[in-house]
């Protein structure tokens, strides 16, 4: 198991190892774990209707996050061959969040 925190300590600070930082970048950024939840909950979903799961979440901003997520390939954007119907479904990387948002949850019950 890779460590979380590296051995290098600059001026007395701990570097935390790049592939936590880099996912806490991802998971951290506002909506990105919503629609990821919406999307482990119901499967594949097109645009409105994460849109009608996530309410205060703007067109643009949904838009921008699902590129994103996308980039991470943890989101797919499927389109259909002889129709102009788009949906969103996790991709195999994403469906392997499911453990970690199940712990959020957890954690949030017993804490929050």
């Amino acid at each position: 198991m890779e460590q979380l925190v590296t051995d290098n300590v600059i001026d007395g600070a701990c570097k935390l190892c790049p592939k936590f930082t880099h996912t806490f970048t991802i998971l951290g950024k506002k909506w990105n774990g919503l629609i990821i939840e919406v999307l482990l909950e119901k499967g594949n979903m097109r645009f409105k209707d994460i849109a009608n799961s996530i309410a205060k979440c703007s067109d643009r901003v949904l838009c921008e996050r699902l590129k994103e997520l996308e980039d991470e390939q943890i989101v797919s954007r499927n389109t259909y061959e002889g129709s102009s119907r788009v949906d969103y479904s996790l991709t195999e990387r994403g469906q392997e969040l499911g453990p970690v948002m199940q712990a959020v949850h957890s954690w949030s019950n017993k804490w929050i």
